[in-house]
């Protein structure tokens, strides 16, 4: 294979990192009325801050053309608020402990 096709393969690559980054940058904006449900702990909120903040500065582990570790920490981040979102809502079945249940 010549250049070219190497160049090819890695711009397709790079796009598709970078718009699974941008896809998960949004939801993360979409969690963002989490925070404001008091029963959700204020470690969730701050770890919502600062993947938000490690997205969009220019400090990285990873130079930005490779956008893995953003990926990383946005889905550190949801996952984190969202289970602590289900842990803090009240069951709707009676009996049921949220945080007990799988």
């Amino acid at each position: 294979m010549d250049g070219k096709v190497w160049l090819i393969v890695g711009t397709v690559l790079t796009v598709g990192v970078a718009i699974a980054a941008a896809v998960l940058f949004f939801r993360v904006l979409k969690a963002r009325r989490l925070l404001t449900d008091a029963g959700i702990p204020l470690q969730d909120k701050a770890l919502f801050w600062a993947a938000l903040i490690y997205t969009v500065s220019p400090v990285d582990l990873i130079p930005d053309p490779v956008y893995l570790d953003d990926i990383g920490i946005l889905m550190l981040a949801l996952r984190s608020l969202h289970a602590a979102a289900a842990a803090a809502r009240p069951s709707k079945e009676p009996g049921v402990d949220v945080r007990t249940r799988i």
